[in-house]
């Protein structure tokens, strides 16, 4: 493995410092860097010259899926593994299936989040134990599963937009497509989940601890 440069985006300074701190210790990391909001990251990311991006899924400004996606389509040599506070079950599946390389849970220890760092810029996927599990058990289709699971990247985009009270307008606006392609997704996203308005949303997300 080459000499790697890292840019960790969370909006948490004492965990950009406990990542850092212990990333700083491989003599395979060439680079640590920080940033602390989206608008940071892309900024950060024009920069060039990063190989991972270590994510939290939730910044302040920007949605964390919403970065992935935008790395995927700008910065598509650049590999990026989900740490995140929220379980596997919440967020796994669909950060995966955003273009993520792996998913760890802050809760994870240092040794575990530094083999994901080394898998992933190896150019592998990082799948831990409890992650492993869960996609196991979802080969299963009578095992129960987190009805948002079933969503595509872009619906679960815009799922979590929209569970937030965001406004078609705005999210149209945002992901620069029409409110019309918006409010076609609200209704499919609608129907596959078995809910009826935006409020059945924001109830099942605050339930599934998607949104704050």
């Amino acid at each position: 493995m080459l000499m790697a440069n890292v840019l960790i985006a969370d909006d948490h300074p004492m965990v950009r410092a406990g990542l850092r701190q212990f990333l700083e210790t491989d003599q395979s990391i060439q680079q640590v860097g920080e940033a602390a909001s989206g608008r940071e990251t892309l900024e950060r990311l024009r920069e060039g010259g990063w190989q991972l991006v270590i994510l939290d899924i939730h910044m302040p400004d920007k949605s964390g899926i919403d970065i992935l996606r935008r790395i995927q389509t700008s910065y598509p040599e650049v590999r990026v593994l989900v740490v995140s506070g929220y379980s596997e079950r919440q967020f796994a599946t669909n950060v995966l299936k955003a273009g993520a390389m792996g998913f760890v849970s802050k809760e994870s220890s240092p040794a575990e989040i530094l083999s994901a760092v080394k898998t992933v810029l190896d150019g592998h996927r990082y799948v831990g134990a409890a992650l492993a599990e869960l996609l196991v058990t979802q080969l299963d289709r009578d095992l129960d599963q987190p009805i948002h699971a079933t969503l595509s990247e872009r619906e679960f985009q815009i799922f979590c937009k929209i569970a937030a009270g965001r406004a078609v307008t705005e999210i149209a606006r945002e992901l620069s497509i029409s409110a019309k392609t918006v409010s076609t997704y609200r209704t499919r996203i609608l129907e596959k989940m078995g809910l009826t308005t935006n409020a059945d949303l924001t109830s099942y997300a605050l339930r599934n601890d998607l949104i704050r």
